[in-house]
């Protein structure tokens, strides 16, 4: 047996401790300069439902950047980025000796640089070394040695996301996925050949290469990777050629900006998170901030708006349009009105009105007074100033009148609506030191669109209120607001009724718009809010700063917009249906009781009505007179006079019952309906009873029949009258055609003033419910004809 001889023994030797001394620097190097990995510090991409993103924010380098990992890119941009940059990726130690040879003697040949040798973990350490002479050859070999660095301590897929994550390709654009978002408007997993060759070779020359700014050097460019790709065998030629076909074509380079402030609530929510995935649909977004947009331009040029529509079934926030004009310094664009606290308006009384039939106070059909009243000294008008007397509650909540929701709430209770919302997740929020009052129900508290839109949500998610989700990973949060029954009912008393079995009405009950409409004090905020089979949608309009905007109110300014949108959505659910719980019926007014089995006496109205649990509440008490009986019997005679057993006289008396109305309502009724709802007089045989009974409210200063004209020489055509209403100690109500004409204490004076000519009817309330009404006519102004106010010829 040959053993080596001595001096190779002592050549290998050498040779080992010379290696071994190369390795003790190589990690003391490593040691004292370890690589320059990335650092915690990143931009922030939130992205819609389905990956797209929607707005960028650039790093503090001012980079765009979106975090993908190796396999959420296109297989086919791998094969071309390693076939053209790196064909023996997979196997060297971070250089690669073959190429730098081939390298080396090239330039030695031509005399030039022909072909580098760098590997793309060579250029991933170029990529992530500070800046400075990279193409030096002591920056050769740094990236050489950083090379090695990397190779050692991670893996190649590592060292490969590194590169897919921080390539620059042009611009602020830094990374594969914020390339192919940016230039291609779509995800890296979907490229085709000619993309993928096209970004592989974007980032060997990126501001020489941007296809947004050098189309036909970027397609050259490209083509040659394809043309390597075909000559490697990695791709068929059939393909390449059908590749080279494609014609370069990129968007304007910019960082996306929808849901752009729905994008800064989220990232300042998450400021250490990369990439945020909503649950927005990124379609859907485009298309209602284009409409919204569109809508505004009918409106002053410092009005904004805000949009949110959640799905019920997930509470999935799929829009969210925070300002009408993101940016716009005249309409304050920056200001997220989604979030910001306003007045509600009228939208609070769908949710009293359910609470109200869940305490079995009313039905839809119950009967409520709009008419004149003082709730503690708080004295609430309508909307229009007007006041319909009878009215359902479907009616009222329809119409959205304020005295029968005000005196709803009074029944109710302020504090306990406020805490029933409060549960639900509706903040509302009072002036420094107010309790829960009656103004509530008109617009005296401050809330916010979402909350707004997370308690209609209990409409159409039976009685459910449920938090908007903003992210995939927050959890589903609902409260119980009002029961499924409740819920329905609402929802019927606010649909404009249809003919029933009209096809209109078959369409309302498979796939309707539910919506309410609210106006703040001074219209600075016009609402609009509602569900459909599915969906939750609301609108706001106005001025971000708060300043009126006359004229603009929800049901002219934001209930088109909602309708509109509404219209945009995907119908995702069947029409809503019908619980148990729930049934129709026929009611009596003025008494409330079923109408069938009911005396004729005591229905002179039907009325049809939704009722829960077969429970069929009786009309609220009279306020007026809280303790009086509504259904009263008395004892006629022959004559129809009143008498009793005791002044008979041995004539037969016939039973004749009475359903009286409230008391405040009485001046909204027909003649026949006062009679009928008022006890005969006693009858004169009867000793110690009224004869009649006596007028309690008489006015003064007007007579039934009276003429008015204006007075000659003024300067419009206004009659004038000073009328005072006597015979009653409490405050008085004046209605000129059913409109707040004007209100005055007990015993007081006051004007009255006609501005149309024609028939008009006066009418005086007083805090008790007791009234008198005249007819008077008024003559158009006639030049100097003198009267002011005359009988009739």
């Amino acid at each position: 047996m040959r053993f080596p001889s001595r001096r190779w023994a002592r050549f290998l030797r050498t040779t080992l401790l010379c290696l071994a001394v190369v390795a003790l620097v190589l990690l003391a190097l490593d040691r004292l300069w370890p690589p320059l990995l990335p650092d915690a510090g990143h931009g922030t991409v939130v992205v819609a439902a389905d990956g797209r993103p929607l707005r960028a924010f650039a790093d503090e380098r001012g980079v765009w950047r979106r975090p993908v990992a190796v396999d959420e890119v296109s297989p086919l941009y791998i094969e071309a980025l390693l076939a053209y940059e790196d064909g023996r990726f997979w196997w060297h130690p971070g250089i690669d000796p073959v190429a730098l040879a081939r390298a080396a003697w090239q330039t030695l040949r031509h005399g030039r640089i022909v072909s580098g040798g760098s590997t793309l973990t060579m250029q991933v350490a170029r990529i992530l070394q500070p800046p400075g002479r990279r193409h030096s050859v002591a920056g050769k070999i740094r990236q050489a040695f950083r090379a090695l660095q990397l190779e050692w301590r991670l893996d190649k897929k590592d060292i490969l996301a590194l590169y897919l994550d921080h390539a620059p390709f042009g611009g602020p654009i830094e990374g594969v996925a914020a390339a192919s978002w940016a230039y291609l408007g779509k995800p890296p997993d979907q490229l085709s050949h000619a993309e993928a060759a096209l970004l592989a070779v974007l980032p060997q020359a990126p501001s020489r290469n941007r296809p947004d700014r050098h189309p036909g050097r970027a397609r050259r460019e490209r083509d040659k990777v394809l043309q390597r790709m075909a000559d490697s065998g990695v791709w068929a030629a059939d393909v390449v050629a059908a590749a080279m076909q494609e014609p370069v074509t990129s968007r304007r380079l910019r960082a996306p900006a929808d849901a752009a402030l729905f994008a800064e609530r989220l990232r300042s929510a998450h400021p250490r998170q990369a990439q945020i995935a909503t649950l927005i649909d990124a379609d859907l977004q485009a298309t209602l901030e284009a409409r919204v947009s569109g809508w505004l331009e009918r409106f002053p040029p410092s009005t904004s708006a805000a949009v949110l529509v959640v799905e019920n079934h997930s509470l999935a926030v799929r829009a969210y349009v925070g300002s009408g004009a993101w940016g716009d310094p005249q309409r304050l664009g920056h200001v997220d009105m989604v979030r910001a606290r306003r007045s509600p308006g009228s939208t609070l009384k769908p949710l009293l009105f359910g609470i109200a039939v869940d305490d079995g106070l009313i039905h839809s059909g119950s009967l409520l007074v709009d008419a004149p009243q003082s709730f503690a000294g708080y004295r609430p008008a309508n909307f229009d100033t007007g006041f319909r007397g009878p009215v359902s509650a479907a009616e009222a909540l329809r119409l959205s009148l304020n005295v029968p929701a005000v005196d709803l709430l009074d029944r109710v209770g302020p504090s306990r609506f406020a805490a029933r919302l409060q549960h639900a997740g509706l903040r509302l929020h009072l002036p420094r030191g107010a309790e829960p009052n009656l103004s509530m129900i008109l617009g005296g508290v401050s809330t916010s669109l979402e909350d707004l839109v997370a308690a209609y949500s209990a409409l159409g998610n039976g009685g459910l209120a449920g938090r908007p989700r903003l992210t995939a990973d927050q959890p589903v949060v609902q409260r119980r607001l009002m029961s499924a029954g409740a819920a329905f009912i609402v929802r019927e008393m606010l649909t404009e009724p249809a003919p029933p079995g009209s096809a209109a009405e078959q369409l309302a009950r498979a796939d309707r718009l539910v919506a309410k409409t609210g106006t703040s004090w001074g219209y600075r905020d016009a609402w609009a809010v509602g569900v459909l089979p599915g969906w939750t949608l609301g609108v706001w309009i106005g001025r971000p700063d708060g300043t009126p905007m006359p004229g603009h109110y929800g049901a002219v300014s934001a209930l088109p917009l909602l309708q509109s949108i509404g219209n945009d959505l995907p119908r995702r659910a069947t029409a809503f249906g019908r619980p148990d719980s729930v049934r129709q019926v026929d009611v009596c007014w003025p008494l409330g009781q079923l109408a069938a089995g009911s005396e004729p006496e005591t229905c002179p109205q039907r009325r049809s009505a939704w009722i829960l649990d077969d429970v069929v509440p009786p009309t609220l008490p009279d306020r007026s007179a809280p303790n009086a009986q509504r259904r009263i019997q008395v004892q006629v005679d022959g004559r129809g006079e009143r008498r009793d057993t005791a002044c008979a006289n041995g004539q037969a008396l016939t039973t004749r019952t009475i359903a009286r109305w409230p008391q405040r309502l009485l001046p909204w009724l027909e003649a026949s309906a006062r009679n009928a709802a008022t006890p005969p007089p006693w009858s004169p045989a009867c000793p110690g009873r009224p004869a009649h009974l006596a007028q309690a409210l008489e006015i003064t200063g007007l007579r039934e029949g009276m003429t008015l004209r204006p007075a000659p020489g003024s300067r419009d055509s206004t009659a004038r009258v000073k009328v005072t209403a006597q015979g009653s100690g409490a405050d008085i109500w004046w209605l000129v055609d059913d409109r707040l004409a004007a209100h005055n204490g007990p015993g007081e004076s006051t004007t009255l003033a006609f501005a149309e000519a024609g028939p008009h009817r006066v009418v005086a309330v007083d805090g008790n419910g007791n009234h008198a009404a005249v007819r008077v006519r008024v003559l158009p102004a006639s030049g100097d004809r003198a009267a002011d106010a005359q009988e009739p010829p």
